[in-house]
């Protein structure tokens, strides 16, 4: 197998730095690498594998070469370029909103549905980072008993909203904690000691359009019949890292917690931990900067016939962002589709 040249755009920014961080975990092996960015950030320096790397801008002529992309630079971004980059034969995977929804655009979770990759046409979509975490979770559940009703809430971190939204975070409970008057810019209403009930803005049906990513991901994800019910609500909440989600999930077949449990256990990219009598469940605090999703409070539904409720939380930015991009180059690579 050829080793492939490599591309991170977006890669001065959060995701983006840690997508390099993960490239060097995993030991991803490759020809050659660019790092790209903005004009504004063009020319700064960054370190990666040992090494001093210029960061180039990112115009359509430096994809030439280029193998796989790995992109986290926004919508607007992608838009201009993910297209020059396949023209020039590259594979573009983007971390954006840009080409989720896209009909001839495989929207991918990997060890979820690594198959979709082959119908590729240049770009693979990653999923928002509230479906990513909830994708593994799904998966081997819905493979079971098959999925018939989904309701999902989110508890998600600023770091979903960027730097300045963590720096907002920082600040506005510093002036909280002292008594003094904030102005809040990132977000509508003060997030310090406070939660949010909107993540993006408001759709004509009342939803927002984060809500409605999760629930049209996850139908084309597990490619789950227009008929199956799937809502959710998506919350701010005063978090640095890691999103959390309480999932009521209704089967068409029996399934008690047990064979849940069971079935998570060796699920990919999933840990349990559930053992509620030895206050045992996951929180964001202690998922910060690992790879899996932790899932616990695992029960029956007392709202649904065969129906288990569950709490799961996972790093946003690596499961829900990097770690899913890195994840999709090397099996692209290992696939040979490129």
């Amino acid at each position: 197998m050829k080793k492939p040249n490599l591309a991170v755009l977006g890669a001065t920014g959060v995701v983006g730095r840690e997508i390099l961080s993960i490239l060097e975990e995993q030991k991803v092996e490759y020809n050659n690498i660019k790092l790209l960015s903005s004009k504004r950030s063009a020319g700064s320096k960054l370190m990666f594998n040992g090494i001093e790397h210029n960061v180039l801008e990112a115009v359509p002529d430096v994809f030439e070469g280029v193998n796989v992309v790995l992109a986290s630079a926004g919508a607007s971004t992608s838009l201009l370029l993910a297209h020059e980059a396949a023209k020039r034969g590259a594979v573009f995977i983007d971390n954006s909103s840009a080409f989720r929804m896209e009909k001839d655009v495989p929207l991918v979770i990997a060890g979820v549905n690594d198959d979709d990759l082959k119908w590729h046409k240049g770009i693979i979509a990653n999923p928002n980072c509230s479906t990513s975490q909830l994708m593994p979770v799904l998966k081997p559940l819905n493979d079971y008993a098959k999925i018939k009703r989904l309701i999902v809430s989110t508890y998600q971190a600023v770091s979903g909203a960027g730097l300045a939204a963590m720096n907002e975070l920082t600040d506005n409970t510093k002036v909280n904690l002292i008594g003094m008057p904030y102005e809040n810019k990132v977000f509508k209403y003060e997030i310090g000691f406070n939660l949010i009930p909107q993540i993006d803005v408001f759709t004509e049906n009342g939803y927002t359009k984060e809500e409605m990513k999760v629930t049209n991901e996850t139908r084309k994800i597990l490619h789950l019949d227009e008929n199956v019910p799937i809502s959710c609500t998506a919350v701010r909440v005063p978090v640095y890292r890691g999103h959390s989600e309480a999932v009521t999930i209704e089967f068409e077949k029996n399934i008690t917690p047990a064979i849940a449990r069971d079935i998570l256990k060796n699920a990919f990219g999933v840990k349990v931990e559930d053992e509620p009598e030895n206050y045992v469940y996951p929180t964001p605090k202690n998922c910060a900067g690992k790879d899996p999703v932790y899932v616990g409070r695992i029960r029956k539904s007392i709202a649904f016939d065969n129906a288990i409720d569950l709490f799961c939380v996972a790093d946003n930015l690596r499961i829900g962002a990097a770690l899913n991009t890195v994840r999709l180059a090397q099996k692209v690579i290992e696939m040979e589709l490129y």
